[in-house]
This record gives structure tokens, C-alpha cells and sequence, in this order.
């Protein structure tokens, strides 16, 4: 049978270019090193190296063998690297995924002061929860679930999505129509005007499908990176954004921006807690979530 220990020391020379050096980084004598390699080419039946007095240089089998296992042989290095019984606690580290502006809204001034490490990952829903799903994120806030068995999803709280606008976008025709509650009108007035959006344009679809029952059939004029960055766009100009509410609270109230029109019934979108079932570290994400929901609710807006 292939020994894996044959891989690993054959990596190793392929690097370190010399026996005597692969013995030192491998903790091995040199004699056991030549013993993993010979047994490695007898079992393959190539010769992997040239050998010549000082360094051993990678035959075209030596090179696409160290090609084809490079990458498993890192990811077994990384599991046991993960797994291995540590001889001293070390703090836990927490990835976390979630909008950008979520995390300064909820996360960001409370970083320093947390107990165990912290890994921020930023993008749209279907990408943290893909991540989630592979593992690469023990935590995400998301306003999607996800059906896998291994994963659970806890609802926490609910944003708001509005429809803004620059407070010197001429909305006179607009008003008139919401007087005479004339939808279809709207759409195509709204459709007309100038639009901002992340590239996540799930808040704008889901708005317009809301208030419309339709898809938007306009394709937006800009698309930035952030809300916080279409949020000084707008702010004192002209165009519209469909945002989270509680991204908009302190222009609206400055008045640099303004809500341009509001369905009779408002869209809230429920926003979930995502983890794996069982996680490892479940103190730590118990804490976490606590944290989170602490700051939203101390900063979320209060509709009368």
C-alpha cells in the first residue's frame, strides 16, 4: 500500500531541493529520508529525481506527480494542523459573514472588546450562506434560509426596505399619482427616473415585485458597491434607492434624503441567525448573537 508519510517526504524534497535539508524540516535523519523516496519510486516505478552530488532536481514524473498532490497533501497538512490536540489554550476564532453596513451598524465598535477571535467576511446572502454551507463561516445574518439538513437558521429580527430619494429629486408628479393611488402609473413614472443599487439587487426586486406584482424592467444607472455608498450619492441630490431602513435613519432625519413613497403595506423582511448544527464553538456564538441582537435593537428605528 502507498504510505501517505512517501508523499509528505517527497513534497518536502521537491521544495527544499536536497535530502539533508528535506531531513531538517521533516525532523528525520537523511538516511530516512533517501528510505521514504526509494520506497515512493519503487512503489511508482519511476525515477522522481536526478541525483547529483548536492541537490536532487524533479524528473518530468517527479514534477507532474508533485503537481497532482500538492493541493491534497496541503489540505490534509491543514486538518491536522486544525485537529491536533493543542499543549495550551488558545482563544477560538469566529468567522462571521454579513452585509458590509450591518457589520458597522451592529458589530464594528464592539470588536476590540470581544473574548475570542474574529474573522468578518462581507457579501450578499447567497454567497455567506454558500460559505456557511462549506464551512468557512460559523456565523452569518442573512434575510435567506437554506434548506440543508445541516445547517439551522433562528429569526431574530426584521428590517424594513424603503423606497428613498435625493432631497432635491423633483417628486411633484410623483405625489399626485400616490394621491389618486394610481400603481400603474407609479411603475412606469418610477421606471423612467434615475435608479441606484448594489449588485445585489434583491432589495430593489423584492420592493418592486411588493408594490407592483412585476419585475423591474429597467436596468439601474449605477451600481455601487455598498449602501453607505449609495446613501452619499443621494445624499442633497437627485435619484432613488430601495435601502434598509435602519442604513437610512440619520439622513432621513437630517433630511438629506427622504422616503419618496410608501406602498399601503410596508415590505419587512425577516432576518435570520445562520449556523451549523452542533457548531464547535457554541458559547462563543451564543455570545455573539447576543451582542448582535443588543445593538440592532438599540439602533433600530421606531415606526409610530
Amino acid at each position: 500500500m502507498l504510505n501517505l508519510e512517501w508523499l509528505r517526504t517527497f513534497k518536502v524534497i521537491y521544495e527544499a531541493g536536497s535530502l539533508s535539508a528535506a531531513a531538517q524540516v521533516l525532523f528525520i535523519s537523511q538516511p530516512g529520508v533517501s528510505l521514504h523516496l526509494n520506497s515512493l519510486e519503487a512503489y511508482t516505478g519511476y525515477r522522481l529525481f536526478d541525483r547529483d552530488t548536492r541537490n536532487m532536481l524533479p524528473t518530468d514524473k517527479g514534477t507532474m506527480l508533485y503537481h497532482y498532490v500538492i493541493d491534497s497533501i496541503g489540505r490534509l497538512e491543514e486538518a491536522e494542523q486544525m485537529f491536533q490536540r493543542r499543549s495550551k489554550i488558545e482563544k477560538p476564532t469566529i468567522s462571521v459573514g454579513m452585509y458590509f453596513e450591518t457589520f458597522q451598524h451592529t458589530l464594528e465598535a464592539h470588536v476590540a472588546q470581544l473574548p475570542f477571535n474574529l474573522i468578518a467576511h462581507f457579501g450578499d446572502s447567497p454567497q455567506i450562506v454558500q460559505e456557511l454551507q462549506n464551512g468557512t463561516l460559523d456565523l452569518i445574518l442573512t434575510p435567506h434560509k437554506n434548506q440543508q439538513n445541516n445547517l439551522e437558521f433562528t429569526p431574530f429580527s426584521q428590517e424594513r426596505l424603503i423606497l428613498v430619494c435625493g432631497s432635491n429629486t423633483p417628486v411633484e408628479k410623483l405625489e399626485e399619482l400616490a394621491i389618486i393611488s394610481n400603481k400603474s402609473k407609479i411603475m412606469d413614472w418610477l421606471g423612467k427616473q434615475t435608479w441606484y443599487t448594489t449588485a445585489d439587487m434583491d432589495p430593489l426586486k423584492k420592493f418592486w415585485h411588493k408594490s407592483f406584482d412585476k419585475m423591474p424592467g429597467f436596468k439601474p444607472n449605477f451600481v455601487l458597491p455598498y449602501f453607505s455608498s449609495i446613501l452619499r450619492c443621494l445624499r442633497n441630490g437627485c435619484g432613488f434607492a430601495v435601502i434598509p431602513d435602519f442604513l437610512c435613519r440619520k439622513d432621513l432625519c437630517e433630511e438629506t434624503i427622504r422616503i419618496a413613497w410608501e406602498d399601503d403595506k410596508p415590505l419587512e423582511q425577516v432576518l435570520y441567525f445562520g449556523k451549523r448544527k452542533n457548531a464547535y464553538y457554541a458559547g462563543e456564538l451564543k455570545q455573539l448573537e447576543e451582542l448582535l441582537i443588543k445593538n440592532w435593537v438599540s439602533g433600530k428605528p421606531n415606526y409610530a
